[in-house]
């Protein structure tokens, strides 16, 4: 098969977008530029604003769209974030040129996921093209904003606002994250599943006292520690596909004054979960682990409110695994196959993201496919750009296979 995306056309497409700085909550110059140029080649693409009113303020926006034959068929999902996390530190290629040394492109978001979200532009182009009078369903595609940040709101708001009908659910969902990457193995490689999420608080409520006599008070922070040390004890639940959960405590706020026993400490922790997991469960393992602490604050857990009221949104991400028996998963099991020359790796994301959403809250089949590449979320983060043609090069089979009527 001829390649809709060799190297060079990926190269130069993920270099423009990897130009522009875009951490989560400054995406307005990276959505322009994706709407211009769906645009510009002939294809469906409107931009989505919404805002965030409780927690963030944040005045977002989306680039969506909807190839429609009109005729009965397979709706297919694509979905992908043009955010990044900020700049760290540590780099030794200028982070937002797009530099290319041995068949790598280096920068900000060039693996996760602006090679992702490349692909998926030059396969959406191609098949817009190719697939004539034999196209059947419909292919729905969200270039979302805010993955990075708090909730994923990009992908909150086009399930609220109900995007391209996309809460009717579709046969299969990709999200073209890096999965190799991601689960450490050789590309190709293909996420079926994740772990979940929520974020808490437990505050604490001592009595303060002068430093000098401090017997007379409650010291809130040294009881904050005793509850840190038994959350770390906590067993955790097991999964025979997405493995087991975890708790991590991410922050303990205080508010010192001189000299004085503190009366307040706040811990604030994020527990990745698994099936079965919900927040009640956690509530539960939390208190637990107070109990046996035998603290002697009072006390209060809180769990972080969702953006957005009803639709099934409790402010985390909902695990979930999906069958790899699925008929349109082992079609695209298929076009990888045919493309990379070998059945794909399998495995399930340790991590949250906006396929929480689309695969556990809304309940689509839902994988992760995408280029190879290292050092996301940190200094140096590259994408093979062979891989980024890959990626294309079998989106565009599976769309063709499943939507232009090729099987």
């Amino acid at each position: 098969m001829h390649s809709i995306a060799d190297s060079k056309a990926a190269e130069d497409l993920l270099r423009s977008l990897v130009q522009i700085e875009s951490p989560y909550f400054h995406e307005d110059e990276v959505m322009d530029l994706v709407l211009r140029w769906l645009r510009s080649h002939g294809l469906p693409a409107e931009l989505h604003t919404f805002y965030e009113d409780r927690e963030t303020h944040f005045h977002g926006k989306n680039v969506h769209g909807c190839l429609d034959s009109g005729k009965p068929g397979p709706v297919i999902y694509l979905n992908g974030h043009l955010d990044t996390v900020p700049l760290c530190g540590g780099w030794t290629r200028t982070p937002y040129e797009g530099v290319v040394e041995d068949g790598k492109l280096y920068g900000v978001g060039a693996l996760d996921m602006k090679s992702g979200c490349t692909a998926m532009l030059l396969a959406l182009k191609a098949f817009a093209e190719d697939a004539g009078d034999r196209f059947c369903g419909k292919v729905i595609y969200h270039f979302v904003s805010d993955e990075e940040g708090p909730y994923g709101l990009g992908t909150v708001f086009a399930i609220e606002d109900d995007l391209d009908g996309i809460r009717s659910g579709a046969d299969l969902a990709i999200i073209c994250e890096p999965s190799a990457g991601f689960a450490g193995l050789p590309h190709p490689c293909v996420c079926l599943g994740a772990r979940g999420g929520y974020n808490y608080t437990i505050t604490l409520h001592g009595r303060s006292a002068h430093a000098a006599t401090p017997d007379l008070g409650v010291n809130a922070v040294t009881e904050a520690a005793k509850v840190m040390l038994e959350l770390e004890k906590t067993v955790p639940a097991e999964d025979p596909l997405l493995g087991s959960g975890d708790l991590c405590v991410i922050d303990l706020k205080t508010r010192p004054s001189a000299c004085s026993v503190p009366d307040f400490a706040q811990i604030e922790v994020f527990a990745h979960t698994v099936r079965g997991e919900t927040m009640e469960t956690l509530r539960m393992q939390a208190e637990e682990a107070i109990r046996r602490a035998d603290i002697r604050c009072s006390w209060e857990i809180a769990f972080r409110q969702p953006p957005v009221d009803g639709g099934g949104f409790d402010g985390g991400f909902m695990p979930y695994a999906s069958d790899g028996d699925d008929p349109t998963i082992r079609s695209l099991f298929g076009s990888i196959e045919r493309i990379c020359g070998k059945a794909p790796g399998i495995s399930y994301m340790p991590s949250i993201g906006d396929f929480n959403n689309v695969g556990g809250l809304l309940g689509i089949p839902c994988v992760l496919w995408g280029p190879a590449g290292a050092n996301y979320h940190s200094a140096d983060e590259y994408v093979e750009l062979d891989s980024v043609a890959e990626t294309a090069d079998v989106l565009y089979d599976f769309l063709m296979k499943i939507n232009g009527g090729c099987q």
